[in-house]
């Protein structure tokens, strides 16, 4: 999809970012589900040369072969995933932590935060072992308590929250987490024993007993690591060439490249690919890329404001935005499928409400697909609106036609007797029978005339009553007819009348029986959608809470057997926590389904049309 890397996110000279507009609209291009891995740690550790191999490129990011830091900012590359049908990996590569020449660690402890917040999987790469010293310039995990929120301040909380107590929440939404080591020169053995990788990173991050500070200082990054992080998982790599020829390592070929190198390099990659999940949102939307350019839009503007970033409100911010194209795609969708149907006016009302349900159905799919919490409906109900209102002015516009049809169309079949009339020829003795069956021979020609649309009767039956005086005076006239007769026909030309009048009575209140057939199909047919999308959305809530819940346990399990039961007692307080959370959603759901079924009939029978 992009034949090199660019810029995403990068920063002024007075330190606020900014998302670069041509990665924006690289990713305003992707409608599918991304994929996002994203690279951090210390600068001149190697982090570009992976992302390369995940491209599956010799070069692309800058690898640089000094001690200067070459990737500056948040580098991006969309490249079509490799074993996923229908999904766009998006790689990024972090500016180097701790380079001395910034001299500001806030743009570090941010480009971190980024890296945490954009990513579906987070790598952290650094060099020779995961020892005291390597976890702890791992800093920025303990910061991230203070630099990400979970829940917007201005939600609602219950009175027994602390500051700090939401953090448990974070393994539901961070990224996986795997741990790159370079250049490693160990046996991976512990006590003797020859271990795994995921093995030697779970000893390195054990914990130690005690309450004294320096134990805290250190306990508090593995904490961090292991609570925060939903899985974590490691790689070692010996080096990749020998130190001549590391500075031309974006060039080597394989055959110049140490094999044991090669394959971590392969198994790295290969666990990337199959790992790696989507990127979600809090509630487990899965995010295409233009939401995903949004979403950092969101967050860098957040920075540069000088707040902290909060799930929460950025889920709603990228929700309204997306709801509200959402709303002007399905509306579009709308009146494209509506404009066969309207260069066909005029047509009878069963064509238009035939088509109109069809058609407002995939309206309603395409604006379902796309939205996202639109947890009051506001947004549906907007849609709903819209497309009431333009099915009222495609009905108004038919009727229009099929009054200017029917017009022309009896102006025509009458000319010649308007000829007549204007000669005088049914001012005469016997003229009025010949009035009637002339007038009863157009309107039968003009009732076998096809295609008059809804106006037929209700036109007919103003242009007989325009003929009405007509008709009387030259009934009148007739010398023919005895004064009795005069009456029976007058009683006969009213009662003609009166039938026309019952006809188009008839015919309105078969129109507004389709109509409202057709909405009560239409009101079936949301509520389905919606219920179908709500399970979708339940069935990833799920799966994120599960993915949590098994983090937590699993690290539960770990404490207990290595004797700290007073940790895994505070573990089981979270534990329960996203127990209650879960059982608590299907009364959120529940109500959902109440507020869909209430809305939608409301939107439906009236309040979006008006019946003629």
């Amino acid at each position: 999809m992009m034949s090199g890397p660019v810029c995403l996110i990068e920063s002024d000279e007075n330190g606020k970012f900014h998302v670069n507009k041509e990665a924006k609209d690289i990713l305003d291009g992707i409608n599918e589900p991304v994929v996002v891995v994203s690279v951090v740690g210390l600068y001149r550790t190697g982090k570009s040369y992976l992302m390369n191999r995940l491209a599956g490129q010799q070069s692309g990011f800058a690898l640089g072969n000094t001690i200067e830091s070459k990737t500056k900012g948040i580098w991006m590359w969309c490249i079509t995933h490799p074993s996923k049908t229908g999904q766009t990996l998006v790689l990024l590569d972090t500016e180097g932590l701790g380079d001395i020449d910034k001299g500001d660690s806030k743009n570090d402890s941010w480009i971190f935060c980024l890296a945490v917040l954009l990513s579906s999987t987070l790598v952290y790469n650094s060099t020779g072992t995961i020892d005291n010293d390597a976890v702890q310039k791992l800093h920025y995990i303990t910061e991230l308590a203070e630099r990400i929120k979970i829940k917007s301040p201005s939600s609602p909380s219950e009175e027994d929250d602390v500051a700090g107590e939401e953090d448990y929440n974070f393994v539901c939404f961070f990224p996986s987490f795997v741990w790159c080591v370079r250049d490693f020169t160990l046996e991976l053995e512990i006590a003797g024993k020859q271990v795994t990788e995921d093995e030697y990173l779970d000893f390195a991050l054990t914990l130690k007993h005690g309450r004294s500070k320096t134990i805290s200082d250190y306990n508090l990054p593995r904490e961090c690591i292991r609570s925060y992080f939903p899985s974590q998982k490691c790689f070692v790599f010996l080096s990749p060439a020998s130190v001549e020829n590391m500075k031309f390592l974006e060039n080597l070929e394989k055959q110049d490249l140490e094999p044991a190198f090669l394959e971590a390099t392969g198994r790295f990659c290969e666990y990337i690919f199959a790992e790696s999940a989507v990127k979600t949102l809090k509630g487990g939307h899965q995010i295409t890329g233009k939401m995903f350019g949004d979403l950092a839009q969101i967050y860098v503007d957040t920075i540069s404001s000088g707040q902290v970033p909060c799930l929460e409100d950025a889920v709603v911010a990228l929700a309204n935005l997306e709801n509200q194209a959402a709303v002007e795609e399905a509306l579009k969708v709308y009146k494209s499928g509506m404009e066969e149907v309207k260069k066909k006016f005029p047509v009878n009302v069963t064509d238009v409400t035939q088509e109109h349900q069809s058609v407002s159905s995939l309206a309603t799919s395409e604006f379902i697909k796309r939205s996202f919490k639109d947890d009051n409906q506001e947004y549906l109900k907007k849609l709903e609106e819209n497309i009431g209102q333009y099915y009222v002015n495609l009905l108004g516009e038919n009727e229009k036609a099929s009054d200017k049809k029917c017009k022309e169309l009896l102006k025509d079949l009458f000319f010649e007797m308007s000829e007549r009339l204007k000669n005088g020829e049914y001012s005469k003795c016997g003229g009025y029978e010949v009035y009637c069956s002339d007038r009863d021979a157009i309107i039968e020609q003009y009732h076998s005339e096809p295609n008059k649309g809804i106006r037929a009767e209700a036109v007919l039956n103003e242009f007989m009553n325009e003929r009405g005086p007509e008709a009387n005076a030259i009934l009148y006239t007739d010398e023919k007819l005895t004064k009795k007769e005069r009456e029976v026909q007058e009683e006969r030309e009213k009662k003609t009348l009166m039938e026309q009048k019952f006809k188009e009575e008839e015919e309105k209140r078969i129109e507004s029986e389709l109509m409202m057939e057709a909405e009560k199909k239409r009101q079936e047919d949301i509520i389905k959608q919606m219920e179908e999308k709500l399970n979708k959305e339940m069935e990833q809530r799920r799966k994120e809470m599960e993915r949590a819940l098994e983090s937590k346990l699993r690290e539960q399990e770990e404490l207990l057997k290595k004797g700290f039961k007073e940790k895994s007692e505070l573990l089981a307080h979270e534990i329960v926590k996203l127990q209650e959370e879960e059982s608590s959603f299907g009364g959120v759901v529940g109500k959902f389904l109440c507020n869909i079924v209430d809305i939608v009939p409301n939107l439906l029978t009236g309040k979006g049309f008006k019946w003629r």
